[in-house]
Order: structure tokens, then sequence, then C-alpha cells
């Protein structure tokens, strides 16, 4: 599997594969392509095996599609007269060149040698013909899905279909490289009794993190559940942050009417989440320091001690270790609560995460603004505009525009269709916010000047297939050129 994921949609379990079709009838070749298509599949047909052999030495797929006779294509090296041994030969170059793909066989000679030998190879499964096209599409569609459990169990060191269906990552949308080592530092973290650091620019998801830390550590797997507790720093005055964090006990000021516990005793068993650390008061830090070294706590108005065990997760959007050298932070706070850290990236930095984010984020607002419509589509030239724009609120700031879009297109919507597109997005969002060199074209960083055209052809497809997930289909579109022209040139460039 490329680096650049082929299948689609950790959410939604929007499969969208990459197919390479061999097979000597072009007609028969075109059918199966067009059957998969209609589902979304991006498909290469070649005629022969030796072409075959020459998009797995170039491209990266997801499935094969192979006939197992081609005497049409037996070619100079062929060991069996009249090609029928073709499909076998294409299997061994696909395990050779492309291991992590599946291969399915297609053949209207089913005898049990020839089946014996295409699994000692690795092949997926068999289908006879004439093909039954909805059969052939699930097919298909079920070998492509567990390249995606293989690919993403690999990647992330999660179990199989764990990522898939975010099991203990409920929210979190991890496409892209950086995500998916964070959500690898998670999981290696989450069963300690660590306290952890969050960091992060606002809007980033931290809680999210938090929560993640939380639901795959032994807390959050207690029968009857540990409590997650959040409680933001920031929002509350200094009397109010204590009187939160600690509780009071009846007539410790006025309109104390009874005793009531803080988030450390409401989260003992659990954990607590402290969001925005960095905008806690020096006074109140000197008070949590005492806490976490000695477990206890003291309610406002009492001298009794009580215990409590909490994990603490903590997030920042500020440079904590600087704060520490200005003194506007406390050197062994930082060092109790700095056990992990885990950096979340800016959205701009893990842009192939949008258009995941965005479809993912259209079928929840749908759902939740239903209006008897169906969930709307949106087009690949919104998705393209969305990837573009600089993001400064992040994850959040997408989600709002995303959110009006919705509500925007349905209530235009006359009972029919709802697609949402470029118009959709609001004014205040425009891809010329972005930094210098991250506008709407897919090439992005520095000046041209004194680049030859050769590099600058090579930034363009490289940057547009990151943006379009490795879907050359959609590539090709983006850069104005055909689908072939866009394969002879990955080939001409030794991209993949």
């Amino acid at each position: 599997m490329p680096e650049s994921d082929a299948i689609h949609g950790i959410e939604g379990r929007d499969l969208r594969a990459q197919v390479l079709i061999v097979d000597d009838e072009p007609e028969h070749a075109d059918v199966m392509a067009d059957a998969l298509r209609k589902p979304g599949h991006v498909c290469t047909i070649v005629n022969s095996v030796p072409a075959a052999i020459d998009e797995l030495r170039a491209g990266a797929f997801d499935v094969i599609v192979t006939d197992l006779r081609m005497p049409n294509s037996a070619g100079a090296n062929a060991v069996a007269p009249g090609g029928a041994d073709a499909g076998l030969r294409v299997l061994e170059n696909v395990r050779k060149l492309q291991p992590n793909a599946e291969t399915i066989m297609v053949t209207a000679h089913g005898d049990v040698a020839t089946a014996r030998a295409a699994f000692k190879h690795g092949v997926y499964d068999f289908i006879e013909k004439p093909l039954d096209l909805s059969v052939f599409r699930e097919l298909v569609t079920r070998a492509a899905e567990t390249v995606l459990l293989r690919h993403e169990s690999e990647r992330t060191g999660l179990g199989p279909g764990e990522l898939v269906q975010h099991e203990g990552f409920e929210g979190i949308i991890a496409g892209s490289e950086a995500m998916r080592r964070i959500l690898r530092t998670v999981k290696a973290i989450a069963p300690s009794s660590l306290p952890v650091l969050v960091t992060g620019e606002s809007g980033t998801g931290k809680e999210l993190i938090a929560q993640a830390i939380h639901r795959n550590g032994p807390r959050g797997q207690v029968k009857g559940g540990g409590r997650f507790v959040a409680l933001n720093c920031a929002a509350e005055a200094e009397s109010l942050l204590e009187d939160q964090l600690f509780g009071h006990v009846k007539g410790a000021f006025t309109n104390a009417e009874r005793d009531r516990e803080g988030v450390f005793e409401y989260a003992s068993g659990g954990t607590l989440f402290l969001d925005e650390i960095g905008d806690m008061p020096l006074k109140m830090q000197a008070k949590l320091l005492r806490v976490l070294e000695t477990g206890e706590v003291v309610r406002l108005g009492s001298n009794e001690p009580r215990k409590t065990d909490v994990r603490l997760v903590s997030a920042t959007n500020q440079d904590l270790s600087k704060m520490v050298a200005e003194g506007s932070f406390r050197g062994d706070l930082f060092f109790r609560i700095n056990g992990a850290t885990v950096a979340i990236p800016p959205l701009r930095e893990r842009r192939e995460d949008i258009p995941r984010i965005v479809r993912h984020a259209v079928a929840r607002f749908a759902e939740q603004f239903n209006k008897g419509l169906p969930t709307p589509d949106i087009t690949d030239a919104a998705i393209m505009r969305l990837t573009s724009c600089a993001w400064p609120g992040n994850v959040r700031q997408l989600l709002n525009v995303v959110q009006n879009m919705v509500v925007t297109a349905m209530g235009e919507s006359d009972g029919g269709p709802v697609v949402l597109d470029v118009k959709h997005i609001p004014d205040s969002v425009r891809s010329d916010d972005a930094p210098e060199g991250e506008g709407d074209s897919p090439v992005s960083g520095g000046g041209l000047a004194g680049t030859s055209l050769e590099q600058i052809e090579k930034r363009a497809i490289r940057e547009t297939l990151r943006l379009t997930a490795g879907n050359r289909e959609q590539a090709a579109q983006l850069l104005g050129i055909g689908e072939r022209t866009l394969y002879r040139k990955l080939r001409e460039y030794g991209l993949r």
C-alpha cells in the first residue's frame, strides 16, 4: 500500500480502491471496470501480462483482478502454451512487487489443480465467468476492506478493525501519518499511570486525545466506567477555580449551603483533564502541585484532607517551557504534569486529513439537522477549496464552516438531492488567507524562479496526489490531464 492511501475513509467506510484489471479481452475488461467505477473504485486496464508487470512496478494498487487464461497475452516468456498460466504469472509478480495488494482470479476453468496453485500464490478469491457484476463488485470491495484493515493495523500498531471502527478513538480522524503517530503514542501510554501533557493550537482536538487516553487505559475500562472529567482552567476566576478543583464545605463562604466535592474528588478512580493549564494563576499552581504530590485535597472551609486518585491529563496551547523560563509557570509543576507529551499538529500541517474530516462532518451534521433529506454530497471542487484554506482555528473552525454549509444547502433544497459546492463556503473563508505558498494551487511552498519546468511539474503532481489522498483519477482531473498521461508522468518521474 502506498504512503498516500489509495483507499479512503476510515470514517464512513468510503472505500475507493485502486484496481488493476488484467484481461486480454478489452471488451470484457471494460465491462468489469465500468462495474467497479460505479461505487467509486479507480480502475487501470491492461491487456497483457507484460503490461501488467509494468503497471505493478510503476503504480500502486489495492486489488488486482486478473483473468486466469489469456491466450492473446502469452508473451515471449510464457511457460504454458496459449497463456494458460498467465493469471498465475500475474499472481507471482503481485506477491513480489505489491505484497500488500489482494488478487482476484477470473476464470471459466475452475479446475482443482489451478485453484491449488493460485491459493499457494496467495489469491484472495475466484469468480467464474459469466460474471454476476453485483457479486463481482462485492468481492472487490471485500478485498479492498481486507487491504485497508491490514494496512491500518501495520501503520498504527492497532489491532485489525480498531481504527476503522474507532473503538477507543471516537471522533478522531487519523488518515495522515502525523495523526497515526499520535494514536500509536496514545496506545502506548494509555495503560500506564503517567501524567500526560497534550500540546497544540486551539481547536486541534486536545480534549479528544485526552478522552482517547482515558478510554484506552485501565481507568476507562473499569466495569461501570471510571469517569472522565474536564475543567477549563482559563474559564474561571481564581476563587471559583479553587472551588471547582477542590470543592467546599457548608458555610465556607456566602451561599455555600451544603458540602460540594470538587473535580479531584468527583473524578477519583478516573481521569481528570485540565484544559489550558498554562492560564492557571501561580498561587493555584502551588496548590495543584501539593495535591499531585500528596494525593489529597482539602475542601474550602475545611482542614480535613481527603484522599483522591486521578490520572491527570493536562493541555495547553502555550509553550510551558518558555513560561517556566519567564517565571509565569512553576518549573516543579511543569515536570510533575509532563510525564509524557502528545503534540498535536495544526490542521495546515496535516491537510490530507481535511477531506476525511469534511465528509465525516457533512454526514454528522446532516443527521443532526435531518429534514427528511438524504445525506448531502460534496463536490471535489469544494473539498479542494477547503483543503487549501489556512484554518487558523484548526478543526474547530473547519467543523463550524461545514456545519454552516450543510445548513445553508439543506435550507435551499426543494426536496431533491443536496450537493455542497464552492458557493456554499462562507465568504469569510478564503484560500487566499493561507500562508504564502499555500493557496489554491496544488503546488505549495516557496518561489519558483530558477526552478526547472520538470521540477515544477513533478512537484505539482506530487502535491496534487497528496491532496487527493493518492486518488489518481481525481488528481488527473485537477491537473487538467488525462489519466494515461498522469500514469506516464508517474513512471517517467519515478513517483509512487
